[in-house]
C-alpha cells in the first residue's frame, strides 16, 4: 500500500500541505496496524544525518524521524561526527540535514565526514538515493554552503537525487516541514506496507515554548560585572523561569527576542518621509509602522535588498560602484560600522513608502546566549553573561540589538521573551572523575561558570582547569572572587589568566596554553575534555593551532599524528567548541 501524499502542484500552502500529509500518514499508518502489519525488522532503514552548530539541525533531524516512522521507515538520526565515510557508501536511503557556520564553513561535527566525502578517494555512491536540507542566514555572503556542497558532492559520487535541496534562512521551521512532508513519501515509495514503527517511543516531546512562542520572563537581576573605567560594559543577568515548566543543562543556551531601540525607531522614520502612524500588514495582522518596526522586523543590519535599493534611489556613485564590481570584501568594508539609519541618512533624497520599506527587511531575530549557571543549582532562574554593544561611527552613537535591550529597556514592566536552545554535545562530562579543561575569555567563561556549578552540584572529583582572560585584569577580571572562592575550595584546581594589556607585549590565552603545553597533554592523557568558548574568527583558530602544537610538542608526534590526536578528541566528544 503507497502512502499517499499531496502532490506538489495541488492549492495549498506549504503549510497546508505538509499538514495534510501528516494526516494521511499518520491514517496510513493507522490502517496498516489495524489490519495486523507490524514488523519493524522488515522495516525499510532511512539515515538521517545532521551537522549542527547550535542544536538546530538535529532538531530537524528527529522531526524527520518522526515523519519516517509514520511512513512505516526505519530511521537511523546520527551526528555526522559519529558515522564513518565506509558506513556512508553502504547507505542506501539518506538525509543530509546541515547548518552552514561561519563563513561557508562546516559546523564542526560535519568537518571531519566532510573531509573525507571530498576526497580524491572517497567510494561511489551508485546506490544512495538522497536530499539535502541547508539551514542558513542570508545575512552571510556565502548562504548554505555546507549544503550546497554536500548536495553537489553526493551527486558527483553517482548518488540519485529524491527531491532537489531545500535552502532555509533563519526562519526554518516551515520550509523544513514542507521538505520533511515532501521527501519522506519519496523515501517510501516501493517500501513494504507491513514495516510500521512505533511512532512515539524515543523521540522527545516538543517543548512548550519556542522561538513562536516564547516564555515572558522575568528579569531580577541585572549587575554590571566590569569595572566602571573599563572599556568594556559586561553585564550579569539573572532570569526567572518560575512557573514555566522549562528546565536547561549546563552547555544550553537561552534564547532573547528582543525588541527594537524605540530612538532607532523613531529615526529611521524619520528618515524615510513617514510617520509612523501608517497602517501595514505583517503576519496576517495590522498594526502601525512604529509597532511593526519596534517588535517585527531587523532595522540595525540592512538587508541586501535594502542596500541596493538605498544605491539605486540616491544614487550615491561609490555604493554603486562597489555592487556593481560584485566584491563582496569592498562591500563588506563600505557597511562596516554603518547601519541602516547611517545608509538612509546619507542619502537624504532617498524616501521609501512604509510598505516599500517593510518589504526589503528582515525579520527580527532571536538571539542565543550561553547560559552561564547549572539548571540543577539554579533550577528556577537562568544566568547570562553579557557584553553591551555600543560604539560611536559616523557620527552617532550604536547600539546592540539586544545586549543594549537586556542592559537598558527591560525593566518591572518588560518581559525577557526567551526558550532554550540545547547543546547535547556541549557536556560536561558523564564521569565525574575526568578532567575537564576550559578556555573561555571575555564573556566565553560563561558556559564554564555554569560547567563549575555543575562539578560542584554533582560533588565531582574530576581536575578542573580554566584559561581565562581580556583586556585588563583590573578593570575586566569578570567573576574574580567567586573563581577565587572556587580556587580555594578546590573545585578549580587550575586557573590561567591572559590580560593582553596589562603588559607591553600581549597576551592571550592560547599563549598560555603553549606556556603549560607539558600538563595540558598530561590532562588529556589522562583522559581529559577540551572545551573552547567565544570568538569563532580569531580566538579558538588560535586556540585550535595551539592545541596541535600542545600535542605534536609534548607528545613527541609529527604534524600528521597530532592532527590525527586531534580528530579523535573530536569523534570522542572530547574537543567541543561552542563558537560565535
Amino acid at each position: 500500500m503507497k502512502t499517499p501524499h499531496i502532490p506538489l502542484d495541488a492549492p495549498y500552502s506549504e503549510s497546508q500541505r505538509a499538514w495534510l500529509n501528516g494526516f494521511f500518514a499518520g491514517m496510513h499508518t493507522h490502517m496498516i496496524q489495524s489490519a495486523g502489519s507490524v514488523n519493524q525488522a522488515d522495516a525499510r532503514i532511512i539515515n538521517i544525518l545532521y551537522g549542527s552548530q547550535t542544536g538546530n539541525a538535529e532538531s530537524v533531524a528527529n522531526d524527520a524521524a518522526t515523519v519516517a516512522k509514520a511512513h512505516g521507515l526505519k530511521p537511523s538520526v546520527k551526528s555526522m561526527d559519529e558515522i564513518e565515510i565506509d558506513a556512508l557508501s553502504a547507505m542506501e536511503y539518506l538525509l543530509i540535514i546541515t547548518s552552514t557556520y561561519g563563513e561557508g564553513e562546516m559546523p564542526d561535527n560535519a568537518q571531519l565526514l566532510w573531509d573525507a566525502v571530498r576526497a580524491e578517494s572517497a567510494p561511489r555512491l551508485d546506490r544512495t538515493k538522497f536530499s539535502v536540507l541547508a539551514l542558513g542566514d542570508t545575512a552571510y555572503d556565502l548562504f548554505c554552503k555546507a549544503g550546497i556542497d554536500w548536495d553537489n558532492r553526493l551527486a558527483e559520487l553517482g548518488a540519485t537525487r529524491v527531491l532537489g535541496r531545500t535552502d532555509c534562512d533563519v526562519s526554518f521551521e516551515e520550509p523544513a516541514e514542507s521538505w520533511i512532508s515532501e521527501v519522506i513519501p519519496h523515501m517510501a515509495e516501493g517500501a513494504s506496507a507491513a514495516a510500521i514503527v512505533d511512532t512515539v517511543s524515543g523521540h522527545a516531546e516538543k517543548p512548550q515554548y519556542t522561538r513562536k512562542n516564547p516564555f515572558p520572563a522575568k528579569m531580577l537581576v541585572n549587575r554590571l560585572i566590569t569595572a566602571e573605567s573599563s572599556s568594556k560594559e559586561t553585564r550579569h543577568y539573572e532570569i526567572s523561569i518560575t512557573g514555566s515548566g522549562l528546565s536547561y543543562e549546563a552547555g544550553d543556551a537561552l534564547c532573547v527576542v528582543p525588541t527594537n531601540c524605540p530612538e532607532l525607531v523613531a529615526d529611521i522614520i524619520k528618515a524615510i518621509g513617514c510617520k509612523g502612524d501608517e497602517i501595514e500588514p505583517v503576519n496576517d495582522e495590522e498594526m502601525t509602522l512604529h509597532e511593526a518596526l519596534r517588535t517585527h522586523f531587523e532595522i540595525k543590519l540592512p538587508s541586501k535588498e535594502l542596500v541596493e535599493e538605498i544605491a539605486i534611489r540616491s544614487g550615491d556613485q561609490e555604493l554603486n560602484g562597489i555592487i556593481e564590481s560584485g566584491d563582496k570584501e569592498k562591500l563588506a568594508d563600505y557597511l562596516w560600522g554603518r547601519d541602516t539609519l547611517d545608509l538612509l541618512l546619507q542619502s537624504p533624497n532617498c524616501e521609501f513608502a512604509a510598505a516599500e520599506l517593510l518589504a526589503l527587511l528582515k525579520p527580527l531575530q532571536h538571539r542565543a546566549y550561553s547560559i552561564s549557571s547549572s539548571g540543577k543549582m539554579h533550577p528556577d532562574t537562568v544566568h547570562l553573561t553579557v557584553a553591551s554593544v555600543r560604539y560611536e561611527s559616523h557620527n552617532r552613537q550604536h547600539k546592540g540589538v539586544c545586549s543594549t535591550f537586556l542592559a537598558d529597556l527591560v525593566d518591572d514592566e518588560t518581559d525577557v521573551c526567551c526558550f532554550f536552545t540545547p547543546n547535547k554535545v556541549f557536556r560536561v562530562p558523564e564521569g565525574n572523575s575526568l578532567p575537564m579543561i576550559m578556555v573561555g575569555p571575555g564573556t566565553g567563561i560563561a558556559p564554564f561558570r555554569a560547567f563549575l556549578q555543575e562539578r560542584e552540584y554533582r560533588k565531582a572529583s574530576g581536575k578542573n582547569w580554566l584559561f581565562f582572560g581580556d583586556r585588563n585584569a583590573a578593570t575586566d577580571f569578570i567573576y574574580r572572587e567567586e573563581l577565587e572562592a572556587m580556587q580555594k575550595s578546590g573545585l578549580l584546581t587550575r586557573l590561567d589568566l591572559a590580560f593582553s594589556r596589562d603588559q607591553e607585549a600581549k597576551i592571550y590565552v592560547q599563549d598560555k596554553m603553549l606556556e603549560n603545553g607539558a600538563e595540558l597533554f598530561a590532562w588529556l592523557e589522562q583522559g581529559g575534555y577540551f572545551f573552547v568558548c567565544g570568538d569563532a574568527y580569531r580566538m579558538a583558530k588560535d586556540v585550535d593551532k595551539a592545541l596541535h602544537d600542545v600535542i605534536a610538542k609534548h607528545g613527541n608526534l609529527s604534524e600528521q599524528q597530532a592532527i590525527d590526536y586531534v580528530n579523535q578528541l573530536k569523534k570522542d566528544k572530547r574537543y567541543v567548541r561552542d563558537v560565535y
